[in-house]
């Protein structure tokens, strides 16, 4: 999918072109955003701000992403767009503004924020909102995307193998796992759904991390808040190649494999 096996993931209000070049020595994908698209995602971002919270809210998020889409063009890195919404149309715009620019559209399924997750966005697609996940994840199939949804483990009452299976029935390529120091619903995960990349998130700072995920399942790992940190990102970048097998001699693999 892509090489090195390690992606940085989202932050909220600061992963942007900018974020994914700085890093793109070190790492094989990158997903910017996340990126409210419709009228309830954007006000629930707006509320967020008005707490302090620190969010992407553009006048126009397709211009936003489309722009950002292009900074990364001629940046060996694969691309992704972290996106929340609660309907599908907006959706399958971002996905063909992502297929354009061979960029993975990740659906947000992961925001535990109270005022997504009241809107029926983050979190609450694993929860009360499974089939909005389904429509949502069609809908960035049908812009012609790679799709990829991230997920939190141990949420109360949710199977994440049978998310899993929802992903990838619906044509969802990727599940963005952040394991909530649950590592074996990785495991879990690449058992119910063989046919997903699955990608590791939490934790992931070295060999011992990396190596674990590997051993769980995974097909690569993530890095979140450290993605700032170019030591933490090299000794990760370095782990992967060895764990993963996958050294990136030529950045030129770092872009999807078609």
């Amino acid at each position: 999918m892509f090489t090195p096996r390690v992606a940085l993931a989202s932050l909220s209000g600061e992963a942007d072109a900018t974020w994914a070049e700085n890093g793109a020595a070190d790492a094989g994908a990158a997903f910017i955003g996340g990126v409210s698209l419709d009228a309830a995602t954007r006000d629930a971002a707006r509320q967020l701000v008005d707490r302090g919270r620190c969010e992407f809210l553009p006048s126009d998020p397709i211009a936003f992403i489309t722009a950002e889409l292009d900074a990364l063009a001629d940046v060996a890195i694969t691309p992704g767009v972290n996106v929340r919404s609660t309907t599908p149309q907006p959706v399958r715009v971002v996905g063909e503004r992502c297929a354009r620019y061979n960029a993975i559209l990740e659906i947000n399924a992961h925001c535990r924020q109270d005022e997504m997750c009241t809107v029926g966005a983050g979190e609450s697609l694993l929860q009360d909102h499974r089939d909005q996940l389904r429509e949502l994840i069609k809908a960035g199939c049908a812009g012609g995307a790679t799709v990829s949804v991230k997920v939190r483990a141990g949420i109360d009452g949710v199977d994440l193998t049978t998310v899993a299976r929802t992903i990838a029935d619906a044509g969802g390529k990727i599940i963005h796992v952040d394991a909530m120091d649950t590592e074996v619903s990785i495991e879990q995960i690449a058992t119910a759904a063989s046919e997903l990349f699955i990608i590791a998130n939490n934790g992931v700072r070295g060999h011992e991390s990396v190596r674990e995920y590997y051993e769980y399942g995974a097909d690569a790992v993530s890095i979140g808040r450290p993605s700032t940190n170019q030591h933490v990102r090299r000794q990760v970048r370095r782990a992967a190649e060895d764990v993963f097998g996958t050294p990136n001699t030529d950045m030129e693999l770092s872009y999807i494999q078609q």
